[in-house]
């Protein structure tokens, strides 16, 4: 699982939010670029490679950005004000360091920052601090200085955190949602030696309205489909088993519905699909139904007259956060389960 790790670490530590995964787009395009035969980004900014074959075809879909912020006021004594680009739980950024993008490739670390508890009032303290009274401090003491540095309202702002080993093979890292399932395709093309053809999508913006994969699933109007990204993972303190069921070390997670069927009911023969191909290569796996939260699944399987879509999710704990934690176990068996599904897919459409 060396290779695995090596590639989640890369992909986990590139910066890129919704709107700006530019790099993230050319780790994969270098990573896949053996294993296919045609590679193109769309006019979205999507990166769609081909693996020509025969008829079914099957799109494999993995978003490419993070949750992140952008800066939306500069104040005259050097602080940024920003806003959150995609679901941030307010708590979780508070003292944390950032990283601002300049429009010339440079990065420029900041921290967030807030009134100090010691100089709160006691109603104050008993509240949680909201994103909108927080503020970036670069160490500058004017407007000027921060703009001197390329930054400047609309600049894209992603969290510094390293990807970093824990015990029991289980890593933690930023954006585990949803470089973890880019590198799940990764991983699955190097693997699959499949007959049919397939299209590896790298889509944009799904942290903020799963738009990359609308435009590329009309453009590709595959026979099938399977959605990759992190499933939540319970298994730890002040979450019961009823409420999230899904644990670490126990496989990838196959989506039966999600958001309370708002986002997707997978039809019969797609999970007949994944759940034949995992019984049959002794791939163990989880089944979810979960209440809250969708993937690209929810958009490609609308595409058009309806594609038949799936999810292969892998399990996950604290999503949404710079320290989400994944085991490299339930990596390796979700690239499994969808390289086998790859090869199986014209038995089933």
């Amino acid at each position: 699982m060396t290779e695995l790790k090596d590639i989640l670490a890369k992909l986990a530590d590139a910066h890129g939010i919704s709107g700006y995964e530019g790099a993230i787009r050319a780790i994969v395009e270098t990573e896949i670029k053996p294993y296919v035969d045609e590679i193109k980004t769309d006019r979205l900014g999507n990166l769609i490679a081909t693996k020509r074959g025969k008829k079914p075809s099957v799109m494999i879909a993995a978003h490419l950005d993070e949750i992140g912020l952008m800066v939306k006021y500069i104040e005259d004594e050097g602080f940024m004000r920003f806003s959150t680009i995609g679901g941030w739980f307010d708590q979780t950024l508070l003292n944390q360091r950032v990283v601002l993008h300049t429009d010339s490739g440079g990065a420029v670390t900041g921290v967030i920052g807030s009134k100090p508890p010691h100089r709160m009032k006691k109603e104050e303290r008993d509240k949680p601090i909201k994103s909108e009274d927080m503020f970036i401090d670069m160490g500058a003491s004017s407007r000027e200085e921060v703009e001197q540095q390329g930054i400047t309202i609309g600049t894209p702002v992603s969290i510094d955190r390293h990807f970093a080993t824990l015990t029991n093979d289980r890593v933690t890292g930023k954006a585990f949602d949803n470089r973890a399932g880019i590198a799940i395709m990764i991983e699955a093309l190097k693997r699959a030696n499949t007959e049919f053809e397939v299209y590896v999508v790298g889509t944009v913006q799904e942290e903020v309205g799963l738009k990359g994969a609308r435009t590329s699933a009309f453009d590709l109007d595959p026979d099938v489909a399977i959605a990759i990204d992190t499933d939540i993972a319970g298994g730890h303190p002040g979450i019961e088993k009823k409420d999230a069921s899904v644990e670490l070390d126990k496989g990838p997670v196959i989506t039966v519905s999600d958001a309370s069927g708002r986002g997707i009911i997978t039809p019969p023969s797609v999970l007949k699909w994944l759940k034949d191909t995992a019984a049959r290569y002794k791939i163990d796996y989880q089944l979810s139904v979960s209440e809250g939260g969708m993937t690209d699944a929810a958009i490609i399987h609308l595409t058009r007259s309806g594609i038949p879509t799936g999810v292969i999710g892998v399990p996950t704990r604290y999503i949404h956060s710079p320290v989400e934690l994944l085991s490299l176990k339930d990596i390796d068996k979700s690239a499994e389960l969808l390289a086998r599904a790859i090869e199986r897919v014209g038995d089933y459409f």
